[in-house]
This record gives structure tokens, C-alpha cells and sequence, in this order.
């Protein structure tokens, strides 16, 4: 039997960034919330700390931070002709889960989107001709413009304590920054990051055929820092445990370090712990949430009455429970009706293998999950498209992310993958190779979508999450172009003696690592025949439920998205308290 709950006036479905932000903003205006969580409580003391915390087969290999994917996983197929299957373990993205979610193990480069990404359609549209599209493609403009979002990247720069230099200040291009980044109203909070040696040497070849290097912006701080929360932050010591890691050492910005401790004492705030949410609960004419229903850590289902729902886990479990709650119209592709599930995409990632002569130390070892040297001649709108007949883009950089020594051991193509000769390759190239790292966006077609899977439930008896993708030949033919410019940088590097580039091939596998960067299949819009909400996150067919995080992109950029989700809560809790509050219903009418 159900168990129900004294009401609240709001819950929140993921602890995360977005549920972090909303819920502290919230509360802070006098809602009562709860959070509710599945995962487990944790912070960086005494959870995150050394030694315990730089074991390599727990956080990367066993994913400690990750979604249990014995418990809820998901299914893939490349299209409609297949059957898909179940993933048994983490190799595509590493959906997080426990209290602060993928901002735990995040690497932490930090990027905001172009001006142009919020109107892609209609820009390619005007400067190169409808037909720059393919026919299958269903990309379409944002309902909010970067000039809107611009005070809320702001606010979220200072709230993580972003560490880079600014290459264009109102307007006025700044040397040493980015000049294709879009204007920002202030520097950021904190210096860049420090530049490693392999990084370094990237620079000054991409400087030398004429490109625009600089130094990655970064969420992990490089001083110490207090946020306007209130809240300390450290200096990055350039361990090497960021990606899949928590931070020891308070540098890297996550939801326990920059916003939860505030929100915490707050006392109409609660983070409930251990909570697997099943689904949203609807009244009988289906237009008005009345609160989620949970398992709670014993095992019982309980009923959380509330007046606001937030949808803020991670980005495609927002989907799943957007569709076992039953708002919105699920997406068909052979009708090419419906909006939920539709318009998912992942990211178009690529790189060339750089190998250098045994004079050249590379030091893998000493770096962090964001410290690069990145170029973006070739990202979103920066160089003309026209003659190539893609949309997009990508940027290209070397980041020294770890040299760990169970994932980190390079070898050139041809070398056997085990035995006497593997390991005299992994001694000769463990400290002299290193990657370009090309990161790509990804434009969504009508055959790629999110759906429930017919055959395949989890643990709690619920339909798990399908997922149907593939390159279109855009994102292959632009994956070519942008993975020649990284070796023709690597080919000018200093030292360099092979390279080995790897465009991205069709067929998309889940089988091999390409981001986390999972966007869509809740895009935001102007209309509701094409968006599943509005420019403000809320649904249009349940207009008391909001759905955040990279859920709601139309399409993905090159851009990692983290930093316009971070906009975002912003952008949306600011309407809910100065619009939605006053008048509850749809904020934007049709």
C-alpha cells in the first residue's frame, strides 16, 4: 500500500545542479521543498578524500558516481529496423547519480553557448540556404536568445567560482581570451588555469598556421575563492582526479561545495536521500500534477503531495519520466508527430593520436579534468560553411585530463593488445603521447529519438528508457573536415613523430565513450506541435511541472552544456518566483 506524505509546496526530482539551484532559490522565497534524491548522501569530507578517493577501479572502472546499471539502464538501437538491447555497464556516458549528481564527476571545462546556437535554424537558414539542412534533419531555433540568458551565465560564473580570461568584455575583444566567445557583462571570477606542457606545445602550433589558441575556462578555481553564497572554495592542485572523481580538495565546483551547505540550513529545505522516483502523479483530467510517487530506502512506495514538480535528474531519466508519467504526446517517427523523446541527440567527438620522440615528456599524470589549450576557429559559425555543406562545428584542444595507469596506456596502431610487445609500447609511449581532443555538435533527425523500451524494465518493473540513434551524414561530413584541421595542427607540433586521426564513423556504437553530454527529447520551443515546454522549462501540457538541464536543448552544440544549464535554473526560477507564484498557470500562452 501507498504510503502518503503531508504536501509541499514544491519537489524536486534530482539532486543535482538544477535541483540544487531551484531548490535553494525557492526556499530561500518561503516554498516548502524537497528534494528527492536516489542516490546516496555525499561530500567531499569525508567521502571524497585522499588516498581513498584516487582508486581508479572504483570511480572509473566500477563507477562508484555512475547510475547503477544493474538496477535502471538503458536500451539502443541505431534505428527502427533493430532490436535493441540492454547496456550492461558504462561505456557511452556516465549518467551520474548520489546527491550532486554528474556535477560530482564532471571534468569541469566550462563553456557558454555561441549567440548563434539559440537560432540555428533560422541562421544557417538566412546566410547559406535552406538547403544547407538535410531533409531529415530537425533542428530548430531556441525560444530564449543568448542576450536574455547573458545576466544568468553570469550569475552562475560566480557561483562556481570559473576560472578564464575573457576575450570579449562588452563588445571589445580582450587579448590572450577567445575572440569567437560571445560578449559576457564581467571578467570571469577567477584567473586561467595553468598551462601544461603538451597544451603548450598545441598553442604554439595552432598559433603558428594562423589559429586563435587559448586557455580553457575552467569550473575549477585557481585562488582561493568565496562565492556569493558564502561559500569557500580552494585553489586546484592539478592532481589529476576530476573526471569520474569527486574534488578532495574543494577546487572543483560542485552542487556540495558551491550551493547545498547554504541551502541545507534553511529550514523549509529537505534533501531526501535515497528516493527512486517512479512518476509523476496527474489528476484525473491529466493537466495538473498532484506531487511524485517514490520507493523509499526501504523499499516502500510512498505518494509526496505537492503544488510544484521539478523534473531535474539527469538529463534523459527527465524523458523517462516524463513518459511514465504520461505528459506529453510521445514522439512517433514514422508519423514524425509528437515532441517527447523527440530531438535527442549526443555529441560528435573525434581526435588524432599524437605520439612524440622520447625527448618530449608529456607528464599525463600532472594535470586536471579541465586544464586545455583550445581553439574554436572551426566551432559553431566561425569560418564559412558554405563550401562544405554541413552545419556545426566543433572545437579542437589538448586537455591533460589524468594518467592513470589503468586507463592511460597509449599505443600506436598495429601494436598487439597484449603480451611482451603491448607492454614495451605502453612503456615507450605512457609519458611520450598524448590526444587532440575534438568535441563536436550534433544535430538531430526524425529517425533518432527516446521511447520506452517494449521488452526490457528495471528493477522496480518499469518500462527502461530506448534510445535510437546515428550519425547523419552532417555530423560525419563535419566530424571529417574538423578532424583534419586537428592533425594538421598536430603534424606543426614540436616533437611529434606520428599521428593518427579518427573521424567519427557511422555506425554510432553505445559501446565506446564519446561525452556526457546527452541533449534533448524535452526541447524547449515556441510551439507546441515541435517543444515538449516552453521558453521557460514548463510543460505545456501540465503547466504546474518544469523540466530542466540539458533535457530542454533543441539540439547540441559543440559547447559542453553545463554551463547553460546552470543559465537556465537561473532563468526559470527567477519566472517561477516573479511570474508563476503571483498567477499560477502557463507562462507563456499559444
Amino acid at each position: 500500500m501507498t504510503r502518503s506524505l503531508p504536501a509541499v509546496d514544491v519537489a524536486i526530482v534530482g539532486g543535482g545542479w538544477t535541483g540544487s539551484i531551484i531548490g535553494k532559490e525557492l526556499a530561500a522565497n518561503g516554498q516548502k521543498v524537497v528534494v528527492l534524491e536516489r542516490g546516496e548522501p555525499r561530500w567531499p569530507s569525508p567521502d571524497f578524500q585522499g588516498p581513498m578517493v584516487h582508486d581508479e577501479l572504483k570511480y572509473t572502472r566500477r563507477h562508484a558516481l555512475h547510475q547503477n546499471a544493474a538496477q535502471e539502464t538503458y536500451t539502443f538501437r541505431n534505428n527502427t529496423g533493430q532490436t535493441a538491447l540492454p547496456m550492461r555497464r558504462w561505456t557511452f556516458a556516465y549518467p551520474g547519480t548520489h546527491m550532486g549528481g554528474a556535477g560530482n564527476h564532471w571534468s569541469g571545462a566550462y563553456y557558454r553557448f555561441d549567440e548563434v546556437e539559440f537560432q540555428l535554424r533560422s541562421h544557417y537558414t538566412q546566410k547559406y540556404g535552406a538547403k544547407i539542412f538535410e531533409e531529415d534533419i530537425t533542428a530548430q531555433d531556441w525560444p530564449v536568445r543568448y542576450e536574455e540568458l547573458e545576466p544568468y551565465y553570469d550569475r552562475f560564473d560566480k557561483l562556481i567560482g570559473a576560472s578564464g580570461y575573457a576575450g570579449n568584455l562588452n563588445g571589445q575583444k580582450q587579448d590572450g581570451g577567445n575572440p569567437f566567445e560571445p560578449w559576457r557583462s564581467q571578467p570571469y571570477p577567477n584567473p586561467p588555469m595553468k598551462v601544461p606542457y603538451a597544451p603548450a606545445l598545441f598553442g604554439e602550433a595552432a598559433r603558428k598556421l594562423g589559429y586563435h589558441p587559448y586557455v580553457q575556462p575552467s569550473a575549477l578555481c585557481t585562488r582561493p575563492y568565496v562565492n556569493p553564497e558564502g561559500l569557500h572554495m580552494n585553489a586546484c592542485v592539478y592532481c589529476g582526479f576530476c573526471s569520474n572523481y569527486g574534488c578532495e580538495h574543494f577546487a572543483k565546483a560542485s552542487p556540495q561545495v558551491c550551493i547545498l551547505p547554504v541551502a541545507m540550513k534553511l529550514p523549509n529545505f529537505e534533501m531526501r536521500t535515497r528516493t527512486h522516483v517512479l512518476r509523476v502523479e496527474l489528476d484525473k483530467d491529466k493537466k495538473r500534477a498532484t506531487g511524485v510517487t517514490y520507493i523509499d530506502e526501504s523499499g516502500q512506495e510512498v505518494f509526496q503531495p505537492a503544488e510544484l514538480v521539478f523534473l531535474c535528474a539527469f538529463s534523459i531519466n527527465n524523458i523517462r519520466l516524463l513518459l511514465l508519467s504520461g505528459i506529453g504526446k510521445p514522439y512517433d517517427p514514422a508519423k514524425g508527430e509528437g515532441v517527447v523523446g523527440r530531438n535527442y541527440t549526443h555529441q560528435t567527438t573525434s581526435g588524432v593520436g599524437l605520439f612524440f620522440d622520447e625527448k618530449t615528456p608529456i607528464n599525463p599524470f600532472m594535470g586536471a579534468g579541465a586544464v586545455a589549450v583550445t581553439m574554436d576557429d572551426f566551432c559553431s559559425d566561425n569560418f564559412d560553411h558554405g563550401p562544405h555543406g554541413f552545419v556545426g562545428g566543433a572545437y579542437i584542444q589538448i586537455q591533460v585530463v589524468s594518467g592513470t595507469p589503468i586507463g592511460n596506456h597509449p599505443v600506436p596502431a598495429g601494436t598487439p593488445s597484449w603480451g611482451a610487445q603491448w607492454k614495451q609500447a605502453v612503456r615507450r609511449y605512457y609519458n611520450h603521447s598524448i590526444p587532440i581532443t575534438i568535441t563536436g555538435s550534433a544535430l538531430p533527425t526524425r529517425g533518432s529519438y527516446l521511447d520506452l523500451d517494449p521488452t526490457y524494465k528495471d528493477a522496480w518493473g518499469q518500462p527502461l528508457l530506448r534510445i535510437t540513434y546515428d550519425f547523419p551524414d552532417n555530423d560525419i561530413r563535419m566530424s571529417q573536415f574538423v578532424t583534419e584541421k586537428g592533425d594538421e595542427i598536430g603534424k606543426a607540433m614540436r616533437g611529434v613523430v606520428k599521428t593518427e586521426p579518427a573521424p567519427r564513423k557511422r555506425p554510432y556504437t553505445a559501446a565506446s565513450y564519446q561525452s556526457t553530454h546527452l541533449t534533448g527529447g524535452a526541447a524547449m520551443g515556441a510551439d507546441p506541435r515541435t517543444s515538449v515546454v516552453n521558453r521557460y522549462g514548463q510543460c505545456w501540457d501540465v503547466p504546474n511541472v518544469f523540466v530542466t538541464g540539458a533535457s530542454v536543448f533543441p539540439q547540441n552544440s559543440c559547447y559542453n552544456p553545463t554551463g547553460t544549464v546552470g543559465a537556465l535554473a537561473y532563468w526559470l526560477v527567477d519566472a517561477i518566483k516573479r511570474d508563476y507564484l503571483k498567477a499560477p498557470g502557463p507562462l507563456v500562452r499559444v
